[in-house]
């Protein structure tokens, strides 16, 4: 079953029966990006001092840092001539876990979810672990109406119908001169 919430930039939040994700205010985002730039940093360094701290690979271990600390969020953008529709695969993040928010020329998906330790019966040969958090920033093609933004979440996929905002005419402008 979709959940559906309309997008608002700002005011009282949707009712919980009608949310898809909890939608938050680019500020509080903003905070939560720069924790995560610490932590993807601080990974960084211990890859660095990993491998001897020697220079030249700076790079790699930054990149291998966000591969173990962000899960990867695939999305698709396609655009109509009055909107902007955006498709980003969360698979196994529930609308609780999501915060999003809706900019006029940008959209910021964040998320966190909580891991099930299972308990272990066997011993383990081999494991795989994916990371719990997300966060995907996204600059958006064309200007859109935040506020006229609905989402739903359906089958781990996160879908944004984003209105674009009506474009502006050019008014001629006479000068005179004196």
């Amino acid at each position: 079953m979709a959940e559906r919430a309309a997008v608002a930039p700002k005011g009282p939040a949707p009712t919980p029966a009608t949310a898809s994700c909890k939608f938050v205010e680019p500020e509080t985002l903003f905070e939560r990006i720069r924790q995560l730039q610490e932590s993807i940093a601080r990974r960084a360094f211990e890859l660095f001092e990993g491998r001897g701290a020697q220079a030249g690979r700076e790079l790699d271990d930054w990149f291998e840092s966000e591969a173990e600390l962000l899960h990867p969020v695939h999305l698709e953008l396609t655009e109509t001539d009055d909107a902007l529709n955006m498709r980003a695969e969360v698979p196994g993040f529930k609308a609780k876990d999501l915060e999003v928010s809706v900019e006029p020329q940008r959209v910021i998906i964040s998320g966190k979810r909580e891991s099930n330790e299972q308990k272990k019966t066997a011993k383990a040969v081999y494991t795989e672990k994916c990371s719990n958090v997300i966060l995907r920033v996204v600059n958006l093609p064309a200007e859109i109406e935040p506020a006229k933004t609905m989402a739903t979440l359906k089958d781990g996929v996160l879908e944004l119908q984003m209105p674009k905002a009506p474009k502006t005419k050019d008014i001629p402008v006479e000068t005179k001169r004196v």
